[in-house]
């Protein structure tokens, strides 16, 4: 299927209009020359109301009337922003009407859900891509070019922190809704030391701490890990809920070591501190709009029926380990873990740079997990 308002653009509702669709990615598409905004979907009447003004929206719905939304002919593809236990759901339902599918991680909660989704996408011959920002974004496909090029030698060890205040009352501290360290921004980590290690751990141990606050009641405040790569390479990270912002990792290398920092962030610059032979070179890559290059990315895919490179099979494996890492923690023991097998890694051929977005929306009954 392509676009069918004559201007070869991808026709997106928005669904889910929690802090992040609001703060990065409704703004986003005005940076995104094939992809279009053109309908909302949120149980918020208020959200519905002002976003939809503020961005010239004719289409909003609420949840229940999802399915009208779907079957309208008024787009071509769906941005999932929902709660991490609603997007199998919401995106078996849009694939059954046809409809592309951009989902942003985690996946799902479990594999059997990510398998469900990627039969349903497959089914229905639509496109699924789970919103991996990073993949696209140049100073992390930059990283993963100076590990492939040997220059920091034979990579054995990466180690990350990623550290964050979320407020009690976030869905990110609810169980039931997919919540957790883990899930929210230990899959961040993990995903680079799959990327940047070029392979699939084996083996994974974890432990979670937690220091008795209310907020932490349901969910653990913060987690750490240890993954056994093949040729006995090793991943560590720290993730936690109730820490300062921290956002960094480090590769070392038989003669040298990367360090990116911040590592995982959805906009401004990123640094690239590069030592070899005790000498280190620091290199800024400057902010850009990542919201706006995935859904160029991923518009490109439909339009030319291409694949997109962080697939459904790419969301399962992630959710995989992390379910394994839970498991981890409840025994006390190491579990040993079987991926999928990946063909297609991501390389700085897929490089896409968006000019950042000046803008700083108000937001509307949301807040970002700090409450800042």
């Amino acid at each position: 299927m392509t676009a069918t308002n004559g201007k070869g653009k991808i026709r997106y509702a928005v669904v889910g209009l929690g802090w992040f669709a609001q703060e990065a990615a409704l703004p986003s598409f005005a940076n995104a020359d094939n992809s279009e905004l053109v309908a909302l979907v949120s149980d918020d009447p208020t959200k519905n109301e002002e976003l939809s003004k503020k961005y010239g929206i004719q289409h909003t719905y609420s949840y229940e009337e999802y399915e009208d939304c779907l079957a309208s002919g008024e787009i071509d593809a769906v941005y999932i922003a929902l709660p991490n236990h609603l997007h199998c759901d919401y995106t078996v339902r849009a694939a059954n009407q046809a409809i592309h599918v951009l989902c942003e991680k985690p996946m799902a909660v479990t594999e059997q859900e990510c398998e469900a989704m990627i039969k349903a996408a497959s089914d229905n011959n639509v496109k699924l891509m789970i919103a991996y920002r990073l993949h696209l974004e140049e100073a992390n496909l930059q990283a993963v070019e100076i590990v492939r090029s040997k220059q920091i030698g034979e990579p054995r060890i990466f180690n990350s922190v990623f550290t964050q205040q979320v407020e009690e009352g976030n869905i990110r501290l609810r169980d039931v809704t997919g919540g957790g360290t883990l899930y929210d921004i230990g899959i961040y980590c993990l995903n680079a030391a799959r990327y940047l290690f070029q392979d699939e751990p084996i083996e994974v141990f974890a432990v979670a701490a937690n220091n008795g606050e209310q907020r932490f009641s349901e969910v653990e405040e913060m987690t750490s890990l240890i993954l056994r790569f093949p040729n006995e390479r090793l991943a560590t990270f720290t993730c936690s809920f109730g820490g300062a912002s921290v956002s960094t990792y480090q590769i070392v290398g038989t003669q040298g070591d990367l360090r990116v920092q911040p590592a995982y962030p959805w906009q401004g610059e990123i640094k690239h501190y590069l030592t070899i032979n005790g000498e280190t070179q620091e290199r800024t890559f400057e902010g850009h709009d990542q919201l706006a290059a995935e859904f160029t990315y991923f518009s490109d895919c439909i339009l030319e029926d291409k694949d997109p490179e962080p697939s459904g099979t790419e969301g399962l494996i992630d959710v995989s380990i992390i379910q394994a890492l839970y498991q981890s923690i409840e025994t006390g023991k190491p579990v040993q873990i079987q991926t999928s097998t990946r063909h297609q890694r991501p390389t700085s051929d897929q490089t896409i740079e968006r000019p950042p977005s000046d803008e700083k929306p108000d937001l509307i009954h949301a807040a970002a997990p700090s409450g800042q």
